[in-house]
């Protein structure tokens, strides 16, 4: 396969993972959530220099009424102003937790879940696509990620690489369930998680490196300084790991192995205060990961390259300008086995180069405060994206029939657009109305499809261009009618363009091949919600919200009769309902704990040709899922963090015929302060070692047994 790319990446980051050679830490964990309303998100990036956060410092007492966010209105507010649901994950609770990778730490909030129960240490991208609230979970995120409001989704098929986001370099995180079209378009379909990056002041240095068992090490590093006007943060990541055998052990036959990975990440950004009302940026991101689906020939490669520049300009009179530009090159590699039933024997079954591409850009303008019956809020924005994919596919069947496949090309390009409008109106103080609408547009372009045979013959098919639009609208709403109680309710209404890889390129799990589906047409979403949030206490926040979503054509992998493998298909309609509930309690100075519970009803109420789904439970997606967590902290002593995750049954398919149990999963953190800025700690993941079922496409999969680690880390950052 080509590798001239790969070679160019791979060197630049070779010598970049050297520098953090020297100094030392990693993360300990601890979950939390402070959970505030924020409406809807706009269709474009948050600023590119994001405000500074509240006062982080781990002995401070909590103050969620002085949090800040940007996510739910794209505007900087105190997180218990804002009118739409959001829970963030500080810096100090992401430096707290035991989890080693990205997504496993947003999966201890129990409203966010990956596809599949397994990890990214273990699974390659096309499993940990993103959802909210159980929202019809799938490869594909229903989710848009984003860092510093540039979206980080791949561009053909919308996964995540949560292994190319390094946490040294995060100052929060911010999760906003609900459909979020009204200000982001598309990929908000169930939400918007955005992580925020640290602001960058110096000199100042942070480090990590830990070693586990099952070989696993980490090291990181973080430098950050400031001359003057001119600002730039450097950040690197290496971890690697043998991984453990993810087939369950009643199945497991000779070719079954560990699954070894390894990624190395580069980041780099400056900022330049240009003048005293204009401030420019600049960013560049490099990643490269490997990782071995526990056979010879079940591997994975990504590499990419990732570009961005930013300008905001900020003025009294005419309010603030911000505009962002982005693109990004990657390769997705990926193999394919068939295995022998008894699994003693593999060959390789298909060989996938998928090279992709993406640009983009977003304009924002935020008005200044204005009178008018009460005191309004205006903002407008515009952004556009182009993004292009190729699958390049080479076959060995098993027999070599004239018939037979042996080389398929599958992809396209798709472009889309977007304007917004939003209004955030306060007649009073205690009461405060939000309105957004935005109007999407997309356009599927050079889709084909090219097989060629055994016998030689190609087959070149070729699908029209089609072009759809949306309006997107929301409605929020919230209240205080006294300072300890805010209530929240809004209602809105959200879509999905279908990804390129779900239009144009099949794909194959274990045992189990689904096509692709070049008809395929948006996913449409109705809904809303209600919470109330009570602060009776400053130590001490409950918050309830209710929620309810139509989920209407839901791409879905649908069963074809007498199960003849799966296709993508636009399913009818899903109704998921359910509740959201937490308690956060500072119960003194040193003790913190957190309880959070999730139900989800996701029912199919409508599937035209398929009726048998009707009233059959989505899959992947458990009706119960919960966490709670204990935190002790004295800088005299140590810090420790015991965490809970529950996860209810599950079905892994559309019939429900393939069930997953429940599992109830501790992790554990402490560390103590050695000298200067540096801690010893140590993290457990599922600290007894409790197995549980993570898959069943054609093969039964476990999730993670115990991973544990050591290690130092230095905090030299304010």
């Amino acid at each position: 396969m080509p590798r001239r790319s790969s070679r160019l990446i791979s060197s630049t980051l070779r010598w970049c993972v050297l520098l953090p050679g020297a100094l030392l830490t990693s993360a300990t964990w601890a979950q939390s959530a402070d959970s505030e309303t924020t409406p809807l998100p706009v269709a474009q990036p948050a600023p590119t220099s994001p405000p500074p956060a509240e006062d982080s410092t781990p002995s401070a007492e909590p103050d969620s009424t002085s949090r800040t966010v940007v996510t739910g209105t794209r505007l900087p507010r105190p997180i218990r102003d804002v009118p739409a649901t959001t829970v963030v994950l500080p810096r100090e609770e992401i430096d707290r937790s035991p989890t080693l990778t990205q997504d496993t730490l947003v999966r201890s909030l129990p409203s966010v879940a990956t596809f599949r129960r397994t990890p990214s240490l273990v699974s390659d991208p096309t499993a940990q696509g993103l959802n909210l609230r159980g929202l019809a979970p799938s490869g594909v995120a229903r989710t848009l990620v984003l860092l510093d409001g540039v979206p980080v989704n791949d561009p053909l098929g919308g996964w995540v690489f949560w292994r190319s986001l390094p946490r040294l370099g995060l100052e929060r995180i911010e999760v906003v369930p609900g459909g979020g079209s009204a200000l982001y378009g598309s990929s908000a379909l169930g939400g918007v998680v955005q992580l925020i990056s640290r602001p960058i002041t110096g000199p100042a240095l942070d480090a990590d490196v830990s070693y586990g068992n099952r070989g696993t090490g980490l090291v990181a590093a973080r430098g950050a300084q400031r001359w003057g006007p001119v600002a730039a943060a450097l950040e690197t990541e290496l971890l690697t790991s043998n991984g453990y055998r993810i087939v369950s052990p009643g199945q497991r036959g000779a070719i079954d192995g560990d699954t070894p990975s390894n990624h190395v990440v580069l980041n780099g950004r400056v900022e330049a205060q240009a003048t005293d009302t204009l401030t420019l940026s600049a960013r560049a991101n490099l990643f490269r990961e490997n990782q071995n689906g526990g056979t010879r020939f079940t591997t994975a490669r990504v590499e990419l390259a990732q570009f961005g520049a930013g300008a905001r300009l900020q003025t009294e009179a005419r309010g603030t300008f911000t505009l962002d530009l982005y693109g990004r090159a990657l390769r997705f590699e990926q193999d394919r086995a068939r295995v022998a039933q008894d699994r003693a024997t593999e060959v390789l079954a298909a060989s996938q180069e998928v090279p992709a591409n993406d640009q983009g850009a977003s304009f924002v303008w935020t008005a200044p405060t204005w009178n008018a019956g009460g005191t309004h809020q205006l903002s407008a924005g515009l952004d556009a994206r182009r993004m292009a994919g190729t699958s390049q596919e080479r076959i060995f069947p098993a027999t070599q029939a004239p018939e037979a496949l042996v080389a398929r090309e599958a992809g396209g390009t798709q472009w889309s657009g977007g304007v917004f409008l939003q209004d955030l109106y306060a007649p009073i103080p205690a009461l405060e109305l939000s309105a957004a609408l935005r109007l999407d547009a997309w356009r599927n372009t050079r889709g084909q499809q090219r097989v060629e045979r055994v016998n030689g013959a190609t087959d070149t098919t070729r699908y029209d261009d089609r072009t759809e639009h949306q309006l997107s609208p929301r409605l929020g709403l919230r209240v205080r009618p006294w300072d300890p109680v805010t209530f929240r309710a809004s209602g809105y209404r959200a879509f999905r363009a279908p990804t390129l890889n779900e239009l144009y390129r099949p794909f194959q799990v274990g045992t189990v091949l689904t096509a692709a589906n070049a008809d395929l047409s948006a996913e449409r979403l109705w809904g809303a919600e209600a919470g109330v949030e009570v602060e009776p206490l400053r130590a001490l926040t409950a918050r309830v919200t209710g929620f309810w979503n139509v989920l209407e054509d839901p791409i879905t992998n649908v069963t074809l009769p007498g199960n003849a493998g799966r296709q993508r298909q636009n399913l009818g309609r899903a109704r998921v309902r359910g509740v959201e509930a937490s308690v956060d309690w500072r119960l003194s100075r040193r003790w913190t704990t957190l309880l959070a519970y999730t139900f989800v009803d996701p029912t199919v109420t409508k599937a035209p040709g398929q009726p048998e789904l009707v009233g059959r439970q989505l899959a992947q997606d458990p009706r119960h899922r919960g966490a709670a967590s204990l935190t002790f902290e004295d800088p005299r002593l140590f810090t420790t963090t015991v965490q809970l995750r529950v996860i209810g049954p599950q079905f892994e398919d559309d019939l429900n015929e393939r069930g997953m149990g429940g599992a109830l999963v501790v992790d554990a953190a402490v560390s103590r302060r050695l000298f200067w800025k540096v801690d010893l700690f140590a993290a457990v993941e599922n600290l007894f070692d409790r197995e549980y079922l993570a898959g069943r496409a054609g093969v039964d999969t476990v999730g993670p047994p115990v991973l544990a680690r050591v290690g130092l880390r230095l905090r030299d950052a304010p």
